[in-house]
């Protein structure tokens, strides 16, 4: 059994297809864990996703107030999406945000995160930049994810992620990896 650092790796024997489409895959993988049990477990394959954590001089955060059909629920999410086929994660983060809001970032963007957020059953590698400083260019021009842009001062972040006002892993993950730098004064 190989392990790293002691601990037992799981072996995969190969996958079938079940469902493909552009945005999602769901394939079962045929697996060993260290038990000595094989057997097919369920996995869904997403792209890759980049969120921006855009700031601007008073230390506001760009968000985005949304309503998400498949959990009936409102809340705020930090703009970003899937990266594209020959784009960076970073590139993807500045695209998504002024498709979404309107506001083209002007700084250069900054790796602050780079996680899965279920890895167990989910594979969709996700990464989160921050940004110093955006221009108004216009309106969102993605209607797809249109929501209310608003600029949040960073303070009210913690308040309303214990609301739980913010939705989804890669906005909770990008805004806590930014107040963590704050906190740290490395920001």
């Amino acid at each position: 059994m190989d392990t790293t650092d002691g601990v037992p790796q799981w072996q995969v024997f190969g996958e079938r297809t079940i469902y493909d489409n552009p945005w999602v895959r769901l394939v079962q993988v045929d697996v060993e864990p260290p038990d000595g049990r094989r057997f097919w477990h369920h996995v869904v394959r997403l792209q890759t996703v980049a969120a921006a954590v855009v700031l601007d001089e008073d230390n506001r955060v760009l968000l985005l107030r949304r309503h998400r059909f498949a959990t009936g629920e409102f809340g705020w999410e930090l703009p970003g999406g899937i990266v594209a086929a020959g784009e960076t994660g970073a590139q993807a983060a500045v695209r998504e945000t002024e498709e979404e809001t309107g506001w083209r970032p002007t700084g250069a963007p900054t790796l602050v995160a780079r996680f899965q957020p279920m890895p167990g059953m989910v594979d969709t590698p996700h990464e989160a930049y921050l940004v110093r400083g955006a221009q108004h260019v216009g309106d969102p021009t993605d209607p797809e994810e249109a929501g209310r842009v608003e600029w949040v001062p960073l303070d009210d972040i913690p308040k309303m992620i214990a609301g739980g006002k913010i939705l989804g892993s890669g906005s909770l993950v990008g805004l806590l990896a930014i107040l963590a730098r704050v906190s740290w004064m490395t920001l």
